[in-house]
């Protein structure tokens, strides 16, 4: 694969996850090894964006102002289709094993993932 896939963490809109090249074990959070075998054969792919909710909360109380001008709001562990799992905000109304898209809502001078439920 040639260059780096766009993540949200680097400022740009999508999620990019690590693949380890000898066993084939996927996983969020870069950290250049492979936490199964052990492997520095990885490589970034970009997450096609669908997958499942793991699980929900809504969150009322936000930490910041930035933030307290979006609450509530969601927050959900989604089960990505590539078999990683990731939290990201989640749209009102959604329930464990609903279907999802991920997007990229802006924030400032970066991005954040946002769930909402596949149609």
């Amino acid at each position: 694969m040639s260059g780096t896939p766009a993540d949200w963490t680097l400022g740009q809109p999508g999620l990019a996850y690590e693949a380890c090249i000898a066993c084939g074990r996927n996983w969020y959070f870069q950290r250049g090894f492979c936490p199964r075998c052990g492997s520095t054969s990885v490589e970034m792919r970009a997450s096609g964006c669908q997958g499942t909710v793991h699980a929900i909360t809504t969150v009322a109380r936000a930490p910041s102002p930035e933030w307290q001008a979006r609450a509530p709001y969601g927050i959900a562990l989604i089960d990505l289709d590539e078999g990683v799992r990731v939290m990201t905000h989640a749209e009102p109304d959604m329930a464990i094993g609903d279907a999802v898209n991920i997007i990229f809502s802006p924030m400032g001078s970066g991005f954040f993932p946002v769930a909402q439920q596949r149609s």
